[in-house]
């Protein structure tokens, strides 16, 4: 039987050993982390050990980590306009659809900022923006990702919080990606939130974290207890928030590889183009994370090849795998004006710690010889 080669990292990296043997020993503990007697304090202190990891991931207080579902939640959380003021939500055409369905803004007060070809924000569309709403007594709320889930792109999120803060307003920021690949540090990003997600990084799914920059207010999604400094409430997942700061500390622990990852992923590119000398890599020209490639071939389909792809064992995606499970159009892609018939043909490749020049040269042969018979039946159509 053919060993599987996993290539999709952006959508979930594997759980790490590391984090398994963690959870399962917090399952052992079974106190109520709010319960005040020697059980529930047991949980308790296993929450802030991972509380306190999770900030050192993000270069942030351990006071300002909210843990909640994933980064989906956290996103919502962030997303709620603020008390006192009209408020005017911004977001990037590209964002993660958790961003962009607005959170509890209403649709008539949010707006996207367009972005450049290269699938990064056009900051000076953003002041024009936030100029034009200021003559109307906005404040505006802006969302921006650390980077791309699909392309990579990296976003100047520190330029944008001094334009954001300047017109009184406030920043959040999607780091999903970016933690555990990058070095993060939450303040000097500028930043007033952040949302981070455990399986990114070989962590638990269905666990993340909001973080909240002390003096910043969000409304909470669940009321009802004083769980998460009154800002979420509910029972925590004290196994899973477990296993996030295990998987936090070792993904900051490895943080030196990202370079070892660019190699591969540069590598997988110049071959790509020399056996493919018409596809092309999308924000290809702008700093990317390390392990992402998004590759564009005109004249094929994205679903063919990702199929294709996986029927000889080699899993990637096309676009964000966090929709239907189905192969769909890119938001991202269009927003950045990539062509149609260029944009159905583009696949994601996302590489992980257990990422080898193996499985580059597998992935390779693969895709090349499914483009090969691509073409060739069209030839003949």
């Amino acid at each position: 039987m053919t060993t599987r080669i996993y290539l999709d990292y952006n959508a979930t990296a594997p759980l790490r050993p590391e984090v398994s043997d963690a959870m399962a020993a917090a399952f052992a503990i079974y106190g109520n982390p709010s319960s005040v007697h020697a059980e529930g304090r047991e949980a308790r202190a296993l929450i802030e050990a991972a509380r306190t990891k999770v900030a050192a991931l993000a270069g942030a207080r351990p006071a300002e980590v909210i843990f909640s579902s994933g980064g989906s939640e956290a996103n919502a959380l962030a997303l709620a306009a603020q008390p006192g003021d009209a408020w005017h939500c911004y977001m990037s055409a590209v964002e993660h659809p958790s961003v962009l369905a607005g959170g509890r803004f209403y649709r008539e007060s949010t707006a996207r900022v367009p972005v450049t070809g290269d699938g990064v924000i056009d900051l000076d569309a953003l002041v024009r923006e936030l100029k034009k709403h200021h003559l109307r007594g906005w404040r505006p709320f802006v969302s921006l990702m650390a980077a791309n889930n699909e392309t990579g792109a990296i976003q100047p999120v520190a330029a944008a919080a001094e334009i954001v803060h300047a017109a009184r307003g406030l920043l959040h920021t999607d780091a999903v990606q970016v933690a555990g690949r990058l070095a993060l540090n939450f303040t000097a990003l500028g930043a007033d939130m952040m949302s981070l997600s455990a399986h990114k990084l070989g962590g638990p799914k269905g666990v993340g974290a909001l973080i909240l920059r002390q003096g910043v207010a969000v409304e909470p999604l669940i009321k009802g207890g004083g769980q998460e400094r009154r800002h979420r409430a509910g029972t925590e997942n004290v196994a899973g928030i477990v296993g996030f700061g295990v998987a936090a500390e070792l993904a900051l622990a490895d943080l030196g590889k990202a370079s070892d990852l660019a190699k591969l992923r540069d590598g997988l590119e110049a071959k790509a183009l020399e056996i493919v000398p018409d596809a092309m890599v999308l924000s290809g020209r702008v700093q990317r994370l390390p392990n992402t490639s998004c590759i564009a071939v005109p004249g094929t389909k994205a679903e063919t090849l990702v199929i294709g792809l996986d029927l000889a064992g080699v899993a990637v995606s096309a676009g964000s795998a966090c929709s239907s499970g189905k192969v769909e159009s890119s938001h991202v892609l269009s927003a950045m004006g990539v062509p149609p018939e260029l944009a159905e043909g583009a696949i994601r490749v996302s590489l992980g710690i257990g990422s080898e020049s193996a499985d580059i040269e597998r992935f390779l042969g693969v895709w090349s010889e499914l483009i090969r018979r691509m073409r060739e039946r069209q030839q003949a159509a």
